[in-house]
């Protein structure tokens, strides 16, 4: 086994809030996880919609990794689902630091 060489977040994208109506029947509180650095973890028993998960998933790499001071990414922490009906809005939180060996991920 190889020591870890580097460490990312493991993250959760939880909805936060919902301004117009809920067309994809996703609730306050819903969520996924991010974890092991590509595993995408949806509790048992739910969904999450595919238009709010594209929404998200360019911002997950860089949340993953610690970012210098003052990137802008490093206070942000919302993101928007595309559909203006709907207006769902997701916040993203770093939960642990997991430490992985860069030569078992690619």
């Amino acid at each position: 086994m190889t020591q870890p060489d580097m460490s990312l977040w493991d993250l959760r994208v939880t909805v936060e809030r919902i301004e117009g109506r809920s067309v994809c029947g996703m609730e306050v509180g819903d969520y996924f996880e991010l974890t092991n650095s590509a595993e995408l973890r949806i509790p048992e028993g739910k969904h999450f919609c595919v238009y709010a998960l594209q929404a998200a998933l360019p911002l997950l790499p860089a949340k993953q990794r610690d970012l210098p001071e003052g990137d802008w990414l490093e206070r942000d922490c919302h993101v928007a689902c595309p559909d203006p009906e709907e207006r769902l809005v997701m916040r993203v939180d770093r939960t642990r630091r997991c430490a992985l060996n860069s030569g078992d991920l690619t």
